[in-house]
């Protein structure tokens, strides 16, 4: 092999001669021939194959070779003539293969190229292999569908050799125009660099057949004048055109390119951190240093200069050098550190082993680079050994990693505030790899971090020992665990190495499991002090996270990625190293009552469920945790579900709790699945939501109700029976009704039977009679429900009096609404309760018996609000008025006073308003066009109550 020949130089201006130009061309193939064996040999035996066949696939469409689709696909590329061993390599492939004579016809190929790193220092046995498929310009749109069709069933056909192959069909000419079809994807940058991708091109690509690229001819010095000395070279015939592919100069890199493709090498480096920490930095340097010009153009000078030893050219030699010398520069010893480190580990060689000197070349070229950087054996072992690395040595890596990671995304960021405008990075597409940097490196509360990115194979322990602080201390309020790696003793805490200190198992559980730390074989050690946990529950929470937390989790798809995160699974572990029973056994209250609801345990009516760990893994493949301890423990959890999900009601998560075996834990995880269950199915019913509807909820002798403003939930807790009875009656914005939980009211089914036959744009009044007491509920036109018992004589004087005030109050909306119509309110209807079978059931009844109305007083009520002093009346009986402002505080005597003068018999029966008006200034938020139903009847029930208790105890 020659070395080192005498420099080649070319003068546009003094003139050229082909001999020249042949020689310059021969150099470099001569360069290409060595990379391409060197790529060849990396490979398995059968997987040569590929490497030998590629260009015959792409120039010949013979149905026996791999790939074919149909006749008319493409093929033929220009200046490629199959060698001997290429022939014999297809032969013993496909022996039907037979090449033939295609005549004289215009190849639809230009050239076929390999490029990235194959055939250098850093390609190893897991790298994939990238080639540049260039079809002529003109070749028509359904041709280059075939192509990439054949692309695909050639990368199938790798696949199965055990190779990953990626094919990018296009044309020269559209290259040049910066038209790409491509999208970002695992092997694609899409719109997120050009040039940058054109320079990596050229210093790493292998000629596999076709043209040559005409940058080969055109020297360093004269890039600025590419396209001049390009047409120099064609139009003075001193090469053809057709012999040429021409994807155009490398000029200085425009900064707002830094932008997309430091951008896309953070995406890539989430997943493969050595290889994108190496380019990343040569982004940096490009943008930085511009004096020390690109890596391309130092290879090209130095093929012009002489220089053939393809291990001086390897690329990855260059870019180190390049590296090396600009971070010694700025004195970034520790930055240059890590590039060594990412070298080393990309190259993949073990060079403190024996078999790294099987590497041959690869092996002999690492060597040569360690002894610069004079490594002592400790070092190379330390990183040859990764399937070895623990927490600890990852965690420090990864921070060395994040720390460079974090300082270009700094430097990005700058960037972007620069040269967004003109950034050749699509905004889709910076938004998706923004996404997926978000969900990788940004810290939030909950939020489990993964310590090991492809860093080393496995940090699986074999044992692990869970250590609980109130085991050191002595004293039960001293809170949160310990992780050590082995500890068979309590006293040997005090020697050894904590790997992870938390206030909360389940996230240290949670970070030990997702990080690959705990598996079903780990040995589990538990010391736990205060808490309640053992070594079976532990194996228990393994089993659950195992189920709903599948692990490996692989990456988040373009698709998630485009769109917001949304839960996929939530694991909800309930009291974890908790006993609930605890205090009850010791008062005896577990024996006391049949009670089995866990919300409401026993006599007592406690709440079992005392502390949750809710788990999260979203679409964007992030994993988080929250703790729920203090307040309304289950209710929180609930809202903060709900909140989560209420984005994407069409698709809710998979749901599953846990709660250990110990003190009822199978009974207290169906309980709150069937609670998330059933509010979620009720709240998001056909795909859709949230729906308007008040669910409530009984727990540990309390009410909530849940509803949702808009999108977000909310609960109100209510202590008793009657506040619950007081809210049911509030106003709605809309037609809310209102639905209980299976276990809660069950003391009440009256009121659960009312609630499930209400229906919307009607006043619904129910009653019970027993003995002579009646219970009456009025559900209004939104659903607000309000409630009253009274004296029962008969169904028409129970019912009349409430007809003739609703038809008051619908005959005046109608007199408002000029369509006729009662403002969304159309008639009342009536239902009697009654029991068959020992359940509750609603059975419709007509409004009133007959058609004659009670007779009776016209007593009226007519609101008064001014300024800001609260509502008060003027009453109307018959004819005769009575001024608020007149009367003041003595009014209702004053009426009752008269009522009960006009009252021959002397009798004490109630007295019912028939109508009450009220002012659209009600509420001083603002004026309301339409009161509601509830509205009315709650003042006509508080004037009415007030109007009775004056006639029965008159001052």
């Amino acid at each position: 092999m020659v070395v080192q020949a005498a420099p080649i130089t070319l003068d546009f201006d003094e003139g050229l001669d082909r001999k020249t130009l042949k020689q310059l061309c021969g150099r470099f193939l001569q360069v290409n021939e060595v990379r391409w064996q060197r790529a060849r040999s990396a490979l398995a035996s059968r997987q040569q194959a590929l490497l030998d066949i590629l260009p015959l696939i792409f120039h010949v469409n013979h149905p026996a070779l791999p790939g074919y689709l149909d006749y008319d696909c493409p093929y033929g590329m220009s200046n490629y003539q199959p060698s001997a061993e290429v022939l014999r390599a297809a032969h013993r492939l496909a022996r039907p293969f037979a090449l033939k004579d295609a005549g004289r016809r215009k190849p639809d190929i230009e050239a076929l190229f390999l490029m990235g790193s194959p055939g250098t220092l850093g390609h190893s046995v897991a790298s994939d292999l990238d080639v540049w498929l260039c079809h002529r310009k003109d070749l028509n749109e359904a041709g280059v569908r075939l192509l990439e069709r054949k692309s695909s069933q050639v990368s199938a056909w790798a696949a199965s050799l055990g190779l990953e192959l990626h094919i990018f069909v296009f044309s020269a000419s559209d290259w040049r125009a910066g038209r790409q079809r491509a999208e970002v994807n695992g092997e694609n940058c899409g719109s997120a660099q050009h040039y940058l991708l054109l320079d990596e091109f050229y210093r790493t690509g292998i000629h596999l057949g076709g043209c040559y690229p005409l940058w080969w001819l055109i020297p360093v010095a004269d890039e600025p004048r590419y396209q001049a000395r390009a047409r120099q070279l064609i139009e003075c015939r001193f090469i053809r055109s057709e012999d040429y592919i021409d994807f155009g100069a490398v000029p200085g890199i425009p900064q707002e390119e830094f932008l997309g493709a430091g951008v896309w090498q953070l995406y890539k480096g989430i997943d493969a951190p050595w290889k994108s920490l190496l380019k990343l930095l040569l982004i940096e340097c490009y943008a930085r240093d511009r004096a020390g010009g690109l890596l391309s153009l130092a290879f090209k000078d130095a093929v012009y200069r002489g220089e053939t030893n393809a291990d001086r050219l390897d690329p990855y030699v260059l870019l180190y050098e390049r590296l090396e010398t600009w971070l010694l520069s700025i004195s970034a010893s520790n930055r240059l550190e890590l590039i060594r480190k990412s070298l080393y580990l990309k190259a993949g060689l073990p060079l403190s082993r024996a078999e790294a000197a099987a590497e041959g070349w690869r092996g002999r070229l690492l060597s040569d680079l360690v002894k610069g950087w004079a490594w002592d054996n400790a070092t190379l072992k330390t990183l040859d050994n990764r399937h070895q690395w623990k927490a600890g040595d990852v965690q420090t890596l990864r921070r060395a990693i994040v720390n460079e990671l974090t300082h270009s995304y700094r430097l990005l960021s700058r960037l972007a505030r620069t040269h967004a405008g003109k950034a050749s990075i699509s905004a889709e597409d910076m938004g998706l790899l923004g996404r997926k940097l978000y969900a990788a490196f940004q810290r939030k509360a909950g939020k489990v971090e993964l310590i090991n990115p492809n860093l080393a194979p496995s940090l699986a322990e074999e044992n692990l020992a869970f250590y609980h602080q109130s085991e050191q201390t002595g004293h039960e309020a001293a809170d949160g665990w310990l992780l050590y790696r082995d500890l068979e003793v309590s006293s040997d805490a005090f020697w050894q190495p904590v790997i992870r200190r938390s206030n909360n198992l389940t996230e240290m559980l949670v970070w030990c499991y997702c990080n690959g730390l705990l598996t079903s074989s780990t040995r589990l050690n538990v010391r736990a002090g205060a808490s309640a946990l053992t070594v079976g529950e532990l194996r228990e929470l393994l089993e659950a996270l195992g189920a709903g937390l599948p692990l490996p989790v692989a990456p988040a798809s373009r698709d998630a990625l485009k769109a917001r995160a949304r839960p996929l699974r939530t694991l909800l572990f309930i009291n974890v190293a908790t006993d609930p029973q605890a205090h009850l056994t010791e008062r005896g209250l577990h024996k006391l009552s049949s009670r089995h609801d866990s919300l409401g345990f026993s006599g007592g009516r406690e709440n079992l469920v005392h502390n949750i760990d809710q788990i999260t893994l979203n679409s964007w493949h992030e994993v988080s945790l929250h703790h729920y301890s203090a307040g309304d423990t289950l209710i929180q959890c609930l809202k903060n579900y709900l909140a989560t999900v209420v984005g994407s009601p069409s698709q809710l998560p998979r749901l599953s709790v846990h709660c250990s075996s110990l003190g009822h834990g199978s009974a207290i995880a169906r309980r709150v699945y069937e609670l998330f269950s059933d509010v979620q199915d009720t709240f998001f019913a056909g795909g859709c939501g949230p729906q308007q509807l008040r669910y409530v909820i009984e727990m540990n002798r309390r009410f909530f109700v849940l509803q949702f403003a808009a999108r977000e939930p909310g609960f109100v807790s209510l202590e008793s029976r009657s506040e619950l009875l007081g809210f049911l009656q509030r106003p709605q914005q809309e037609y809310a009704p209102v639905l209980f939980d299976r276990y809660a009211m069950l003391e009440d089914p009256a009121l659960r039977a009312v609630c499930h036959a209400t229906q919307p744009d009607n006043v619904q009044v129910f009653y019970q009679v027993a003995g002579t007491r009646a219970a009456l509920w009025v559900v209004d036109e939104r659903g607000s429900v309000s409630s009253w018992q009274q004296a029962f004589t008969s169904r028409r004087h129970l019912l009349a009096p409430l007809w003739r005030f609703f038809n008051n109050l619908i005959e005046r909306r109608q007199l408002r609404f000029a369509s006729g119509s009662a403002g969304g309110l159309s008639e009342c209807i009536c239902y009697e309760l009654v029991t068959r079978e020992g359940q509750w059931q609603v059975e419709r009844r007509s409004g009133m018996e007959d058609d004659v109305p009670l007779d009776g007083l016209d007593v009226q009520a007519v609101g008064v609000q001014e300024g800001g002093s609260h509502l008060r009346f003027d009453m109307f009986c018959g004819d005769q008025e009575f001024n608020v402002q007149e009367y003041g505080d003595q009014l209702i005597p004053a009426v009752a006073h008269y009522i009960r003068s006009l009252r021959q018999s002397g009798e004490h029966y109630p007295i019912y308003l028939t109508d009450v008006h009220l002012p659209h200034d009600l509420d001083s938020h603002g004026y309301q066009q339409d009161l509601q139903t509830t509205q009315y009847l709650y003042y006509r029930l508080q004037l009415e109550h007030a109007l009775n208790q004056a006639v029965l105890h008159p001052r």
